[in-house]
């Protein structure tokens, strides 16, 4: 009989993969954004079944919390989003179904050739460890990847900006 940790990551994993095909599947973009927090939930709890707790409670409030709100609201505030026509039609199943094929055998022989422990340690939690990695030999990325972010902040107040001009703006 499987142990309850090996059934709550079937169920966890089962919920995250469930969620993200109809993600990828769904005709309605609004099924498809609510399938979206299925995802995002269910990989948080992988994360926390991991004891990554520092990355659980940031996929909830970054992604959850952020993004997948930003996505409803744009999907929510987009008029007429029903009478879209579709510009760029299916193309390529076969060529998307042999990619999967074989992305999915290369991830079955990592998962079969990967020597895993037999017995299971308890894990700590993996904040302390994050946060001196961070600060430490991860510093400079860190720090780029906030560069990056704060450019793409700018940029996007400035095509905001662009778009919404008042009539004495415009001349």
């Amino acid at each position: 009989m499987p142990s309850l940790s090996a059934l709550v990551f079937l169920g966890l994993a089962a919920l995250t993969l469930g969620s993200a095909g109809l993600v990828a599947f769904s005709r309605n973009i609004i099924h498809s954004a609510l399938a979206l927090l299925g995802t995002f939930l269910g990989i948080a709890g992988l994360y926390v079944s991991l004891s990554a707790d520092f990355i659980a409670a940031t996929q909830v409030l970054v992604y959850v919390g952020g993004t997948l709100v930003l996505i409803l609201f744009a999907v929510m505030l987009t008029s007429r989003i029903a009478e879209m026509k579709i510009s760029n039609p299916r193309g390529g199943p076969a060529v998307a179904f042999g990619l999967v094929t074989a992305v999915l055998l290369l991830l079955g022989r990592v998962a079969t050739q990967t020597p895993w422990p037999a017995e299971a340690k308890p894990a700590m939690p993996s904040t302390a460890k994050l946060g001196h990695a961070f600060l430490g030999e991860y510093l400079l990325p860190f720090e780029l990847g906030s560069v990056v972010l704060l450019a793409a902040m700018i940029g996007a107040v400035v095509l905001a900006r662009r778009a919404v001009r008042r009539a004495w703006e415009r001349e």
